[in-house]
């Protein structure tokens, strides 16, 4: 559809005339800003969703210094973002999709995924969902409904697209959310994720987590426009620019989100301005490219402080139930990693199944090869040889095997 209005005159337009302003309900001390209206949230609600947060930023912490030892390969923190996660998920039904980029695990939190499945995919152990397939923070949890993390960027933009557009088909009252970070949505796959569900009228939430940086690349050198929010009107969609270090803000926007989303099957494209205060990854030093100035003026703005100076100005929380969950919590990371690290990994076999429904001869050969390389330098493979052949471990636990 196109407007039908004409003009005698060359006159070309750019887009200044769009200002998109930042939703703020809650200032860094806990109170509201003037004129401003806290959403409708019940205390066990409002505590659900801090306790989300706080273990969220515990995991983080203690899983980053765990690769730091070398006991795990790889990892991403959600630090400082943990408001634009946690209170998006908030907002959606229990059965809505969410699909993730891979700094979305406080989600998965606030929907009850626990430390022990955490640390099993984390570790790739037998009791890891994805069977060890994947890098560590792929998380999915089709119980939960969060679709398994893909680590190429941007492919879930179109795909929960393709998502809410069934859910529209079976009418069942849900729709579908999709996390991405501002990079991201310099990829093709945005675009024409964002035009085939205005097209189709699809009930899916865009949920853009501009936290100031594509890896090393700031926002100011990836596009010229007013940030992300602004491209919605290109393909006339609901849009919202929110301060994602806000959790009451945050929900407030992605409720009335879906609202539009479900009972309109209209998608929205929510902006969160936010900031990421860890490294891109456990292989990124941000030091290079930030200074540490910036870094400390976006600590002193903590959604998870934010949101305790509300708790305790409403009377919800208080100092010692703080001390005894950070005490939990830490406790907990700590065992069920433990826990994790001793577990065996999947079954070797496991590498040839769920593709076809017979193991092809090729994939048999290849298996057999691997096996029988195992077997040959057992040392170099202590957990593999250890799901082979108990007789070789117990001879690698003699010799002080791993």
């Amino acid at each position: 559809m196109t407007t039908t209005q004409d003009i005698h005159t060359p006159d070309f337009l750019r887009g200044d005339e769009f200002s998109i302003p930042t939703f703020r309900l809650l200032r860094q001390d806990g109170t509201l800003h003037e004129g401003a209206e806290a959403p409708a949230l019940e205390r066990d609600q409002a505590l659900r969703i801090y306790r989300a947060m706080v273990a969220t930023r515990v995991l983080d912490e203690r899983m980053m210094a765990a690769q730091r030892q070398g006991r795990l390969s790889f990892y991403m923190q959600c630090t400082g973002e943990e408001a634009a996660v946690i209170g998006s998920a908030a907002a959606l039904d229990d059965a809505d999709m969410i699909m993730a980029q891979y700094r979305e695990q406080g989600a998965l939190v606030y929907r009850g995924f626990s430390y022990d499945e955490f640390m099993n995919q984390l570790f790739g152990n037998e009791l890891d969902y994805g069977k060890g397939r994947q890098m560590p923070i792929h998380y999915g949890s089709r119980k939960l409904h969060y679709m398994t993390i893909s680590s190429p960027l941007a492919t879930q933009i179109p795909q929960a697209a393709g998502y809410a557009y069934g859910q529209k088909l079976a009418g069942e009252g849900h729709c579908t959310i999709v996390f991405f970070g501002e990079g991201a949505a310099s990829e093709g796959d945005f675009h024409a994720a964002l035009n085939m569900a205005a097209v189709h009228e699809v009930p899916v939430i865009f949920f853009c987590r501009n936290n100031g940086y594509a890896i090393s690349t700031p926002s100011i050198e990836q596009f010229a426009a007013d940030g992300v929010a602004p491209r919605a009107f290109g393909y006339r969609m609901h849009v919202i620019r929110v301060d994602g270090n806000d959790v009451l803000a945050v929900l407030a926007a992605t409720r009335k989100a879906r609202r539009i989303a479900v009972e309109e099957n209209k998608p929205v494209l929510i902006e969160a301005m936010t900031y990421r205060l860890a490294a891109h990854s456990s292989s990124d030093d941000p030091s290079g490219y930030r200074s540490k100035k910036e870094e400390e003026a976006w600590r002193d703005k903590d959604p998870i402080q934010r949101m305790q100076n509300w708790l305790l100005a409403r009377g919800w929380w208080g100092e010692e139930e703080e001390k005894t969950l950070q005490e939990t919590l830490r406790r907990e990371v700590l065992e069920t990693m433990k826990r994790a690290e001793k577990r065996p990994p999947p079954p070797l076999d496991s590498l040839v199944t769920d593709v076809y429904a017979d193991v092809t001869p090729a994939l048999q050969r290849q298996l057999d090869g691997l096996k029988a390389h195992i077997r040959k330098y057992p040392e170099a493979y202590p957990k593999g040889a250890r799901s082979l052949d108990p007789d070789v471990s117990a001879s690698l636990d003699t010799q002080g095997g791993e």
